[in-house]
């Protein structure tokens, strides 16, 4: 059995733009350097009680910066995996939600589908995405048997293991919210994955301490 901790990114300007992001190279914003002060801080108590093996990390800077203040906290040095960095969403990537349909129709209408064969123009199928994290995770699990890991990763990719540990097919709307910096604990093991808590971001809403806010 493997216990995975998979945090998503801090904030970025885009999150509060509501844009497609993908695989475009977006920073933190102000809000989520603090968010990842705040997770820091938390997972280095955690991490007094049982230590963590390893912390892993998307390539993309808002992953990274986000996986850079754990390591700071922690001592962990970061590893950098990029098959769990964001869904390509192609020619959508730097749209706002609410002007898809009229910027970029045909995607719009391909990603909205949930068909797990559509590729969107410029991107990649949802499917080959779902493959993607999957296999990441499976190799993860299977090089850290018996320990508690650290994953900093993408609201897509949570969104993709949420449904693999509940039993949910792609072509489903999302109904779980993927909070930024939030902690969403899972256990992969031989008998399937299960989701032992999700979307705790009680260290993002405490009062800030030690200079942190």
């Amino acid at each position: 059995m493997s216990e995975f901790w998979f945090v998503r990114h801090g904030e970025t300007d885009w999150n509060r733009e509501r844009r497609l992001q993908g695989w475009q190279d977006i920073p933190l914003n102000d809000t989520g350097l603090s968010q990842a002060a705040r997770l820091a801080r938390r997972l280095r108590e955690d991490a007094m009680l049982i230590p963590f093996a390893a912390l892993y990390s998307s390539d993309l800077r808002r992953a990274r910066a986000t996986a850079q203040a754990v390591s700071a906290a922690t001592g962990l040095p970061v590893h950098i995996e990029h098959g769990i960095r964001e869904r390509n969403f192609g020619v959508l990537e730097g749209l706002q939600y609410e002007t898809l349909d009229q910027t970029a129709p045909e995607a719009a209408a391909a990603w909205r589908s949930r068909d797990p064969d559509r590729v969107l123009k410029g991107g990649e199928s949802l499917g080959g995405f779902n493959s993607r994290v999957l296999y990441t995770i499976e190799a993860l699990a299977r090089r850290h048997t018996g320990h508690r890991v650290l994953v900093v990763t993408h609201g897509g990719a949570l969104d993709i293991i949420w449904r693999r540990a509940n039993g949910i097919a792609l072509s489903e709307p999302r109904h779980t919210r993927m909070a930024n910096a939030a902690i969403n604990r899972v256990c992969v093991d031989d008998g399937g994955w299960h989701v032992l808590d999700w979307g705790d971001d009680s260290h993002i809403a405490e009062p800030a301490r030690d200079g942190v806010v």
